[in-house]
């Protein structure tokens, strides 16, 4: 199996490093209950900088996995993707909502299907959080735009993995995805869901490096073949992009997170 891989599924779940915290002034987080889990969660939340002021604007949001490592090196794994600072840059009218991954229950949650060797599968019961006790919560609390077309879900391995099933369990809900290093991998249910879907109109940049292992881009490049099949071509609902010496990473995340941003719209 992909050594490589494992790797990060495994030590993704060790944060705490002994640093600085780096996450600007417009991060603040709770916790909520998350009954679908059997658990509470907590949530890391960004707000533009100038939401105070304008009491009237509403905005789109991006609902992102993994919240440890968005934000703040402190409790990253192996560096932050800096999502707070590139949003100041690009001054983006957009709220993030990042979900702190289960440590141990990681796996479990971010994969909508078993695999044999490392179990999995509970990404229904995650996704049903997000969707029927989270997302009425942010939209209760904050000047959200509520609409599929203003609410992005997007995630990096497992994260990228649970953003394309979630978008296409929930196209009424999440309008756009961002899929970074999907770990397709995982089990091959995931193209026999695919092939089941009709109309698939969710809005798709996947992104993957060519050196993150043997069949990451052989795998991404599969399901866009799939995607092709099932909608028109000339929509051009999806984007997949291969980086060059791109490894799987913070950094590969990091660079490309703002141009995918872009492309999707917010």
């Amino acid at each position: 199996m992909k050594r490589f891989f494992l790797a990060i599924l495994f030590l993704s779940t060790i944060t705490g490093k002994a640093q600085e915290s780096t996450a600007s002034k417009n991060i603040s987080t709770f916790t909520i209950e998350a009954p679908q889990l059997n658990t509470k969660k907590k949530i890391w939340i960004y707000l533009p900088k100038n939401y105070s002021k304008d009491i009237k604007k509403k905005y789109s949001v991006i609902y992102m996995h993994d919240a440890q490592n968005l934000f703040d090196a402190k409790t990253s794994f192996s560096g932050e993707w800096n999502v707070d600072e590139k949003l100041d840059s690009l001054k983006a009218l957009v709220i993030v909502v990042g979900i702190e991954h289960g440590n141990e229950k990681r796996i479990n949650e971010l994969t909508p299907f078993k695999n044999e060797k490392y179990g999995g599968g509970d990404a229904d019961n995650y996704l049903e959080f997000i969707v029927k006790t989270l997302k009425p919560h942010i939209d209760q609390n904050y000047r959200t735009k509520t609409k599929a077309k203003n609410t992005i879900l997007f995630g990096s391995s497992l994260g990228g993995l649970v953003s394309y099933y979630g978008a296409l369990k929930y196209p009424e809900v999440f309008g756009k995805a961002g899929v970074f290093s999907p770990s397709f991998w995982f089990s091959n249910d995931i193209y026999t869901f695919t092939e089941k879907q009709t109309k698939i109109k969710t809005k798709i940049y996947f992104l993957c490096g060519d050196k993150e292992s043997d069949d990451m881009v052989k795998d991404l490049t599969k399901m866009k073949r799939l995607l092709d099949t099932k909608r028109c071509y000339c929509l051009h609902l999806d984007k997949i992009k291969i980086v060059k010496n791109g490894e799987h990473n913070e950094k590969l995340w990091r660079d490309n997170f703002t141009d995918a941003l872009l492309w999707l719209g917010y």
